[in-house]
């Protein structure tokens, strides 16, 4: 089976995640925020996959939308890391990227399998 391009990103992005709170609990010795990072920077991923054996097309929904919630929590906790001086600009700038294309990825999936419910007729 192919793995589609929201999950290579999605676990991309966890792997870069992990690499910096890595880095941040060992280096700047930050744990409390880099810790909720931790959180929902990989649970971004773990929804989407949970998402591919959804028991219904609702199931579905829900698990990508808190994968969508997750990337936006992930880009709050990015923004603050960043903002207190924990986060360099590049480094800022290409994860925040990340994020926001999963998010736009996850949007876009999340508008045509809510379309494809209101479509059906019971």
């Amino acid at each position: 089976m192919k793995t589609s391009i929201l999950r290579q990103k999605t676990f991309a992005f966890a792997v870069k995640i992990v690499r910096l709170v890595q880095r941040l609990q060992s280096e700047k010795k930050e744990f409390v925020m880099s810790h909720q990072l931790l959180k929902c920077g990989t649970s971004v991923g773990a929804n989407d996959s949970e998402a591919e054996f959804a028991q219904s097309k609702d199931d579905f929904i829900s698990k990508l939308s808190i994968s969508l919630k997750e990337a936006n929590e992930s880009k709050f906790f990015l923004e603050l890391l960043h903002a207190t001086d924990y986060i360099e600009n590049d480094e800022f700038r290409d994860l925040a990227s990340d994020c926001g294309e999963i998010k736009a990825m996850l949007i876009s999936s999340l508008r045509t399998a809510k379309s494809s419910i209101k479509k059906k007729v019971y």
